[in-house]
């Protein structure tokens, strides 16, 4: 995707909170941690310095990635479409008649347990762009198949 990332208005929103938080609290605390390891005595040996270096690692990383994401980040318009687009709250149903109901989002914003599905995963590809009506044929990775109808569109 030419290193843009598609987030709704909202996912683009969470990524800058987690950001500021990290930088103006986290980045503190684990400076704090760092000074009180490094006053107890020999560095080479202090299991609480490389605690507090590991966790500054990880914590300059993901501020790096999120800084990142930030930058590039495409925010889809949520209210334009009228096919079944990052944004939309989508209802399917399944061969067995069952119905359910997705957020089509970004691989950056999916969460499955909250109904949030990414337009990358087989079933957000596969309903990806498709109108109200539509009955889409959706393929995973193991090979398995099976047809949705789109319901709905939010």
């Amino acid at each position: 995707m030419n290193g843009k990332h598609q987030l709704t208005a909202e996912g683009l929103e969470k990524c800058k909170q987690e950001l500021d938080f990290l930088k103006n609290h986290e980045r503190g605390r684990v400076i704090e941690s760092l000074k009180e390891a490094r006053a107890q005595g020999d560095l080479s040996e202090n299991a609480d310095y490389d605690a507090a270096r590991d966790e500054q690692a990880r914590l300059e990383a993901r501020i790096k990635e999120l800084e990142n994401i930030i930058k590039n980040a495409v925010v889809i318009d949520e209210s334009k479409a009228t096919a079944s687009n990052l944004g939309k709250e989508i209802v399917l149903e399944f061969e067995d008649k069952t119905v359910d109901e997705f957020s089509l989002v970004g691989s950056l914003e999916a969460d499955p347990l909250q109904g949030k599905i990414s337009n990358e995963s087989p079933l957000g590809a596969a309903i990806l762009n498709q109108k109200v009506g539509d009955k889409v044929l959706v393929k995973t990775e193991t090979g398995y198949e099976f047809y949705v109808i789109i319901k709905k569109i939010n």
